[in-house]
């Protein structure tokens, strides 16, 4: 009996336009457009995050941070050993501070970075950063490189000497300023201008000397690299614990910019809620559709009944042709959203292209559709199959659900009552 539920629902939907098929065929097309958006957002929204999350960890945070509260062996005595740790794929440490940068056009407040040279050469850090001009190689500890954005406040380029003033402390406890001057060895840009909006960046010798007499207003820590930060740093936190002993924090990347993050994935499920109720609205046609099919289809159920069917088994060739119809709409429209979404760096790019054509002509385009200043240029495609799954299920559920009480109704019509009315 259910091959012939199935085979008689099939029927339904791919019958000709004047039988009824074309309610479903309406409502399957409907949910098809309405998912497509909801895989293009949910693609975009993680390639997004998961783009400027890579690029605080490999250019700004790193992955888990070390702090000496102790004071019973200095960073550079505990380096060696914390960066032999078999998950450890590198250590680094680094002077962060606060100063005023001064320039051939102006003054800026800059957030000062002294690292050991070799975490620019590390390849995560070099997969992110971009040489916007000059040489992003140290060759002397009075060179800097600036922040895209920083260099432009100030009227600096590669090449320029710029005065980096600090505050140090005096013997007598009065705050006295410090000038020192430094050569722009390269502008640099991590693609995201909120991480290296105030970048002033140095190598570590040089950041000593001008944090000398400074230290409570400045900090210095451990920067590690592990092998996977996305699933490891916890247990990585763990053996270095049991490693260095008390008197030291330890820090993954996800404690540090915790509020920052959780934003990014409110932000993502917000959207994804509301995407969800055009899915339900989607659904609603069906039950519309459904309802219009067994309209149509009243000789079928009068023949049916006349036949000995069941008013359950007449429910459920309704109730199938639903799920059915779900089941197309869904498989259609997640297809259609995977190849929009996986095609979404080249589509933003073509929408530039035509709008500036249209707007400044054959001159240089100015117009972005994502505003570097708050978004990536161009982000990593990442495909969540689990939430892809989710919303495909959700949505055939929602299809049958929506089909229920037309369907149930269909089944308690009775042969003479329709014979009478036809």
């Amino acid at each position: 009996m259910s091959g012939a539920v199935f085979f008689i629902a099939i029927r339904y939907l791919l019958g000709r336009a004047k039988e009824g098929g074309r309610y479903l065929r309406g409502a399957a097309a409907g949910i098809a457009v309405s998912l497509v958006p909801i895989v293009v957002t949910l693609i975009v929204a993680d390639g997004m995050i998961r783009g400027i999350t890579d690029r605080y960890l490999e250019l700004g945070t790193g992955h888990v941070q070390v702090y000496d509260f102790a004071g019973a062996e200095s960073l550079e005595e505990i380096k060696g050993k914390v960066a032999a740790q078999e998950d450890v794929r590198g250590a680094w440490i680094e002077w962060q501070g606060m100063g005023v940068l001064v320039g051939g056009k102006g003054k800026a407040g800059a957030s000062i970075r002294a690292i050991e040279s070799g975490f620019w050469e590390d390849e995560g850090a070099s997969a992110f950063l971009e040489v916007v001009s000059g040489d992003a190689r140290f060759e002397a500890d009075n060179e800097v490189f600036l922040g895209e954005a920083l260099a432009e406040s100030i009227g600096a380029e590669a090449g320029d000497t710029v005065r980096l003033m600090t505050v140090r402390i005096a013997n007598d406890g009065r705050s006295v300023p410090r000038m020192t001057p430094f050569k722009v060895k390269a502008v640099v840009s991590s693609g995201y201008r909120e991480i290296d909006a105030l970048w002033c960046i140095t190598t570590y010798v040089a950041g000593k000397r001008i944090f000398a007499g400074a230290e409570s207003a400045s900090n210095s820590f451990l920067l590690l690299k592990i092998n996977d930060p996305y699933k490891d740093a916890d247990s990585c936190v763990r053996s270095l614990y049991a490693l260095l002993g008390a008197g030291y924090g330890v820090y993954t990347w996800k404690e540090m910019q915790l509020a920052q993050y959780s934003s990014y994935e409110s932000t993502r499920q917000t959207l994804l809620f509301i995407m969800a109720l055009i899915v339900i609205i989607a659904a609603v046609n069906v039950s519309s559709a459904t309802s219009m099919l067994a309209i149509e289809r009243q000789k079928d159920i009068a023949a049916l009944k006349a036949a000995g069917a069941s008013p359950a088994f007449t429910s459920r060739i309704f109730v199938w042709a639903a799920f059915i119809t779900g089941l197309v709409g869904a498989v259609a429209g997640i297809a259609a959203g995977l190849c929009i979404g996986l095609s979404i760096n080249p589509i933003i790019r073509a929408l530039e292209a035509v709008i500036n054509f249209f707007m400044f002509g054959f001159s240089a385009g100015r117009f972005k559709l994502l505003d570097p200043n708050y978004y990536l240029e161009q982000f990593p495609v990442i495909i969540d199959w689990l939430t892809i799954l989710i919303i495909g299920v959700f949505t055939v559920l929602c299809s049958i659900v929506a089909s229920y009480l037309p369907a149930r109704r269909a089944g308690t019509l009775k042969p003479l009552e329709i014979l009478r009315k036809l």
